[in-house]
């Protein structure tokens, strides 16, 4: 987990310096390029490369759409928004997930989770504020790429019944290549990384599949009771790179509002902890 919160705040402050010269199709274009490389030397390597399938295609296209779309709505959200505010409001993607798993994948709502879901959408209030004029596009942004991580968690956890993590991967940076390629090149014109900006963006492509491999063996480890909440220790390690290297204020509504988001997530997991007990 500790591998897993480093490497989603590197991306992060890479992000935010890969953007003086990167929009955000571009930025996914060379991420997703440099995943890809990854997953083909590493499956080769391992001979995993072997488990990719295509028996579930509309559902990987439909999952790296979801994850495509948030993704970009988080890249633009970093730029122009605090990094604590965008990691407090990401925080709601468990709590959508409630909701979402409850329409399409026929889970149950229990009180427990009407109560995170509740404190959750408190907690959205409390940072955007409505009525104030501080509501704010990277606000929105960050808002809706929650919503577009809960759909991607959602197809995630359809797929991984009959398919592997290495197929997923396979699929997630070769589709979101594709995607990337098409909306960059839509004008006819893709700006290239200068050698100064190249490390940034290998380090996005590497940050972004070991976080997802970190957070991935964690769980097979560790119950999500121990795991998850460590997750959340995301939200103050980018508070204070926020306020030490770009001067970014932490307000009390942001404070406020992570507090209840992370209070409402950690209930639904106890909860979830001890029917599986």
């Amino acid at each position: 987990m500790l591998g897993a919160i480093a490497s989603f705040t590197s991306m992060a402050v890479a992000g935010r310096a890969a953007s003086l010269e990167l929009d955000t199709f571009e930025l996914m274009t060379w991420r997703s390029a440099v995943g890809f490389v990854i997953v083909l030397v590493v499956g080769l390597a391992s001979g995993k490369l072997r488990q990719v399938t295509t028996r579930h295609m509309g559902r990987h296209v439909a999952r790296n759409i979801a994850h495509f779309t948030g993704q970009n709505l988080w890249f633009y959200a970093i730029t122009v928004s605090p990094l604590a505010l965008v990691f407090a409001l990401e925080f709601t993607s468990p709590l959508w997930t409630i909701a979402l798993a409850a329409l399409f994948l026929g889970e149950r709502l229990t009180r427990v989770k009407l109560l995170a879901g509740a404190m959750g959408f408190a907690g959205i209030l409390a940072i955007v504020q409505p009525g104030n004029a501080s509501l704010s596009p990277g606000m929105v942004a960050a808002s809706a790429a929650a919503v577009m991580f809960a759909t991607t968690a959602i197809f995630t956890k359809r797929l991984t019944a009959t398919e592997t993590t290495t197929c997923i991967l396979f699929w997630l940076t070769l589709i979101q290549l594709g995607l990337g390629l098409a909306t960059s090149l839509y004008d006819g014109d893709m700006a290239v990384p200068s050698a100064a900006m190249v490390p940034w963006v290998v380090l996005i492509g590497i940050a972004g599949l070991a976080a997802h491999f970190c957070l991935t063996t964690a769980l097979s480890l560790a119950p999500a009771s121990v795991v998850m909440p460590m997750d959340f220790a995301r939200l103050p390690v980018i508070a204070v790179i926020g306020v030490l290297f770009y001067d970014e204020a932490l307000g009390l509504g942001v404070i406020l509002g992570a507090l209840l988001i992370l209070g409402g997530n950690y209930l639904n997991i106890r909860a979830g902890r001890r029917k599986t007990a």
